[in-house]
Formats: structure tokens, sequence, C-alpha cells
């Protein structure tokens, strides 16, 4: 790597700020305007594709040094430090929050090269040692513009970044699929539960459906190195958005096993929902899946009886599970969702063979999803596997 240059950010990227709080408040948020990324939206390297709040036209011109341009890289400023995502074409002119840090780079370097280069475990371990605060990580402009980065002639870094990027474009192919499964699923759920819905079905309480719990409490005490995966609602927003997390905290597999015995661990088909800070976002459990989670955090629905999971699963994600739950959040600095109150939601229940038939069809695109979420997470394994190797040099690519 001797033909490698050397030097630090600053010296081929422009790094900016987010606007601060005082310039951009929540209440001036609308539906319908132009995209705003918040950290929510990071995930896996990529900005996702769930619910972005918005600003009118005026503001997005009053704001407008804010604006994001295709090829640009964007970092989470508080929090997970080392999560960054390269703007999509599609993304090209929406906003970033103020808890975000924009890279971007100049015509010395490949933005696609470069996105690679931050997502390198070397470097995310580098950027977290290097940040500062005592309880929540957090870098700032001068922080990020003094990191060292090095990289070869631009020619060597196109070709790096085209090996990624055919991954990254099969991967993006596939989340794009699952996006279209998901409106589908939510059209059929629409069309028969609502458009063609009767007066003289009956409604009833999700309580009366189905069981809504949590999970007993785990202390920090019994966190370990190694064993049981233990989620928190991050773990959870990963799944849902693309499948696949990395778990950081465990818990043994003996307390796993004595919980699992007396109280029950989440089993095939059960549903997690975020319930504290980011509300709503469900995640519906795999065959193989084995993990416990955090109380409070995350509300349990389990025992699902007659009425399938996956219609609860497709209503969750659907605008009218997602009005419910607004409806029923508390807290005035940071929303929440009881258990009480989750369960005192109504759904309409249409007759036993419409249940059936759109179940059928439900699990008919949930399965095509699990099936396109699997291949994801072959790809991005490759991806990361080669990923060190060709940021090293250890492979060799023809010019």
């Amino acid at each position: 790597m001797s033909e490698w240059k050397e030097c630090e950010l600053s010296q081929i990227a422009e790094v900016q700020t987010g606007p601060f709080g005082s310039q951009l408040k929540n209440e001036q948020y609308i539906t319908g305007g132009t995209p705003v990324i918040t950290v929510e939206h990071i995930n896996n390297f990529r900005i996702t594709d769930f619910d972005y709040p918005s600003v009118t036209k005026e503001d997005k011109k009053r704001l407008s040094k804010y604006s994001l341009k295709t090829g640009d890289i964007i970092f989470i400023r508080v929090g997970s430090v080392d999560l960054s995502a390269f703007v999509q074409k599609h993304q090209d002119g929406w906003m970033f929050s103020s808890r975000m840090l924009r890279v971007r780079p100049n015509q010395e370097v490949d933005s696609r090269f470069l996105s690679y280069f931050f997502q390198q475990k070397r470097f995310r371990e580098y950027i977290l040692n290097i940040s500062v605060g005592a309880t929540m990580p957090s870098i700032n402009t001068e922080i990020l513009k003094g990191i060292p980065v090095s990289y070869p002639t631009l020619p060597k870094q196109k070709a790096i970044a085209e090996v990624l990027s055919s991954l990254e474009d099969k991967i993006d192919l596939l989340h794009r699929q699952n996006l279209t499964l998901e409106q589908m699923a939510e059209t059929l759920f629409r069309q028969w539960f609502v458009e063609e819905a009767k007066e003289d079905w009956k409604i009833k309480r999700l309580e009366e459906i189905l069981t809504v719990s949590s999970s007993k409490r785990i202390f920090y005490k019994e966190y370990v190195d190694s064993g049981i995966p233990f989620y928190r609602s991050k773990e959870v927003i990963e799944l849902s958005n693309g499948g696949t997390t990395s778990t950081e905290l465990f818990i043994s597999e003996e307390r796993f096993n004595e919980i699992d015995s007396k109280f029950g661990s989440p089993k095939k088909g059960d549903i997690l929902l975020t319930s504290v800070g980011t509300l709503g976002v469900s995640y519906r459990v795999r065959k193989n899946d084995k993990f416990y989670f955090k109380d409070g955090n995350l509300t349990w629905f389990s025992n699902f009886g007659k009425f399938p999971s996956s219609i609860i699963f497709c209503w969750l994600n659907s605008s009218y599970g997602k009005e419910a739950i607004n409806n029923i959040s508390i807290g005035s600095t940071q929303s929440a969702l009881t258990i009480s109150g989750l369960r005192q939601i109504e759904i309409v229940i249409p007759p036993e063979e419409i249940i059936q038939k759109l179940n059928s069809e439900l699990e008919g695109f949930y399965k095509k999803i699990e099936f396109n979420q699997k291949q994801i997470r072959t790809l991005e394994k490759m991806r990361d596997t080669l990923l060190p190797k060709l940021m090293s040099g250890g492979i060799k690519l023809k010019m």
C-alpha cells in the first residue's frame, strides 16, 4: 500500500454539521414535504425507507446549506457515531437533522470509495475511541475533520468501489423488492379490513385476541460477553429494517433457560413492538430466532389463537395501526407506549373465512420477504469479508 496517500479528512472533504435545534424545531416538521434524515434512519450503512419527518419549501430554502447531494456521506453525531451512510441519487435534495454530520468529498477521492473506507472495522473502532462524552459517544466537525484517511489513485478507488457497489446494488434491489411486498400487503389489508368491511363485523380489544406483555427484568450485572443475544429497541429496529443486527449484549444460556422454562420467551410468529422513543416499529420472530429482550423498551405480542399474527403484524405496519399507536402514546419529553394502553386498542374482526384467506396471502408475502432477507445477509457477509481485503491491498484488482 506504499502508493496510497494519507491525509486528514479536511484535506479531501468538506464537513458540515446539521442545523441547530433553534434553526429547525420538531414542531416545524410536516408530512409530505422534503424528507429529513435523522439518526433513526441509519441502519447497516444504509438510509432506510420509513417515516421521514419533512419540511416545507420555505424551510428547505431557508436551510439550503443543510441539503444533501448524491455522493454525500452522513454520520451520526451522537450515539452510534461509527455509523455512516451514502446518499443515493433518489435522496438528492433531502435534508439532514441536527444530530447528523455531512461529509462532501472533493474530486480527489471517489465518494463511494470513501463511504466504504468509513465502513471498515478498524475505522469504526478508531472513531469510537476518539469520540467524546462520558455516557453517550459524540463527535463534531473538528473531530471528523481531523481523522486520518488513506486512499490509492482515483482509478484504483473506483475499481474497489465498483466491486463493493455491485454487491450493494443487489442488496438495494432486494430491499426495494421487500418494500414493494410490504406495500402490497398493506393494500390487501386495507381492501379486506377497511374498504370491504361490513357493519355487522365484531370489534374487539387486542387483549381479547392475544397476549400483550413484556419480559422479565434483566439487570446490568447479568450481562455476559457471549451467550444468548439480548435485544433492545435498537436491535429490533435493525431487524425490522433489514433482517439483521449486530448483537452487543448477551445473557447466559443458563439464565435464558431459567426464564424460558418459567415465563417463556419469544417464539416463531410472536411480535415485538418498540415502545419507548421511536414508537411502533415491529419485528415478527423468525423460526430459528433465540433471544431475550429488555423490559419497558419492547412490548411482546403472543398467543394469537384464531387471529393469526400475520394480520396483526400487517395492521401494526399499516397507516391504521400506526395511527392507533400514536393515539395512545404518552410522555412529553420522550414518547412511550404502555401495555395497558395497547391492550385497549380495538380492531375489526371479519368472518373466519376472510381471516384465513388474508392470512394465506400475507404469509406468502412474508415468506418471500424473509427469503430476500436471507439473501441480503449472505451478500452483506460477502461484502464485509471483501471490504478489509480490498482496503489493505490483500486483493489485487485488474485495472
